[in-house]
């Protein structure tokens, strides 16, 4: 299902990119998405389809820019341990979502990623709203590259609850036929 079909009444209200797969789809839907009213709610949801793991957690996109982005969860009872605190795994999808979405934005037209490893600290019980910050690196060009990604998760304090590291390979998108141009990404 394309970008068009996720947006249903709202792709008449908004100029449509063409979406061909030549295009960074992520910076692509946050460039049209992130300045309408619930905009960033639609973006978000369409991280969340697009990565149905990711998505059980329902984090919102808040900001996403060139090597940033910061990204919030609420603090409900799906994402709560059994000691009633944000669950370890739904802050290390947490991380993981903010430092994807900084890294897919900021990557050329022709790139593509993957995560190939990731380490996690947890400094403090979190709850309350978490927000993630990450903090990427901006590739040049789709050459394979290894990318290191720090997130750190804080409360509405603002203090730190946790912090992690992405380990991502950067690569070429692979041309229409399926293949990648210069070397798998896997």
């Amino acid at each position: 299902m394309s970008l068009a079909d996720h947006l249903g009444p709202l792709k008449r209200l908004l100029p449509m990119p063409k979406l061909d797969g030549s295009r960074n789809l992520i910076r692509t839907a946050w460039d049209l998405l992130a300045g309408v009213p619930g905009g960033k709610v639609v973006f978000s949801r369409l991280i969340g389809r697009m990565a149905p793991y990711t998505g059980t957690i329902n984090a919102q996109v808040t900001v996403l820019r060139m090597g940033y982005a910061e990204v919030q969860m609420a603090d409900k009872r799906s994402v709560r341990n059994h000691l009633d605190c944000v669950h370890a795994i739904a802050l290390a999808n947490l991380a993981e979502l903010a430092g994807n979405v900084a890294l897919m934005y900021s990557l050329p037209d022709d790139a593509r990623f993957i995560v190939g490893g990731m380490e996690i600290e947890y400094t403090k019980k979190a709850r309350g709203t978490i927000t993630a910050t990450g903090e990427s690196p901006v590739p040049r060009t789709s050459a394979r590259a290894a990318f290191d990604v720090p997130v750190t998760l804080r409360d509405a304090s603002g203090e730190q609850v946790a912090k992690a590291v992405l380990h991502s390979v950067v690569g070429p998108k692979p041309d229409h036929g399926g293949n990648d141009k210069r070397g798998d990404v896997n």
